[in-house]
């Protein structure tokens, strides 16, 4: 049996027994539990969306404007143009979701593959270093704001001025634990049986970091739904009459000493939201501490 493939099985035995002990370790932190809860709900309503709300949530209605919650057919009551709240809630779940994955995805595919090759090829990481150096020169909300003076107001453009704030961010976690994991035995076992850098980064090194890169992205999933609904809230992001949290607040705020559940609720979706990302990161984080003690 050659050496390669007795590496690969040893890589593959490594990863069941990560996964095992990472669901154990997970399932032990109560905090965590309840982050994920509140995560698989926002997903099943967003997901869901058409079947559990009953009014088109960009259909005004002058002649119900500003009901107050509790309202018969409108449990958490209108706006000032009468759209129902509960609708508006249930789809800015949804397009929150949607840019932050975007935006966490296309991050990551830069981060990883910048970080990948920062750390495999040193000749080309300090060229690689400073150009994330300048992205880091720059504060992420005022980055992501002159990425959309550029590009435009959309949502679209605050996915992709999202990612590329992810992305420095990202490729430094990458590339340092790239330069630790590539001086392993079983690197080192691919190299001298001839195996190709591009094999060794994929299927050999990139397992092996995969674990900052999920707190990574857990957590980077909080900050880009805090950052949509921030720059939709300053007028760069979702544009009337879209459902987004952040503008929903923006409009809603001029009425909130007397209809304040225009402003209150979508930020408690917010709260929640966020809340429930930074708990199952940190959660995570913990779990895929190899000290962790998970007897």
């Amino acid at each position: 049996m050659s050496v390669s493939v007795l590496v690969d099985k040893k890589v593959e035995k490594m990863k069941e027994s990560f996964i095992l002990t990472t669901t154990k370790r997970l399932l032990k932190n109560n905090l965590a539990l309840v982050g994920l809860v509140i995560i698989a709900i926002q997903i099943l309503i967003a997901v869901f969306a058409p079947y559990i709300v009953s009014h088109d949530p960009v259909k005004q209605n002058l002649t119900q404007s500003e009901l107050p919650m509790f309202s018969e057919g409108h449990w958490l009551g209108t706006d000032n143009y009468g759209r129902d709240v509960w609708s508006r809630i249930v789809y800015g779940a949804r397009i929150s979701l949607i840019v932050a994955i975007t935006a966490v995805t296309l991050g990551l595919l830069g981060g990883v593959t910048l970080g990948l090759i920062a750390g495999y090829y040193r000749k080309l990481d300090s060229f690689i270093m400073r150009i994330v150096d300048l992205l880091f020169a720059f504060p992420g909300i005022l980055l992501a704001m002159l990425i959309i003076a550029i590009l435009g107001t959309s949502l679209i453009n605050v996915a992709i001025a999202i990612s590329i704030w992810s992305i420095p961010t990202c490729a430094r976690i990458v590339r340092g634990s790239v330069l630790s994991v590539k001086q392993k035995e079983y690197v080192m076992a691919m190299k001298s049986v001839g195996a190709s850098n591009l094999r060794i980064m994929v299927k050999h090194i990139l397992p092996n970091v995969l674990a900052p890169i999920i707190v990574f992205a857990t957590m980077r999933m909080a900050t880009a739904i805090l950052s949509t609904a921030a720059l939709s809230y300053l007028g760069l992001g979702a544009q009337p009459p879209t459902p987004e949290w952040g503008a929903m607040i923006s409009q809603g705020q001029a009425f909130m000493w007397t209809s304040p559940h225009l402003t209150i609720i979508p930020g408690i979706a917010i709260m929640l939201t966020v809340f429930a990302f930074n708990v199952v990161g940190d959660g995570l984080r913990d779990a895929l501490d190899p000290n962790m003690d998970i007897n």
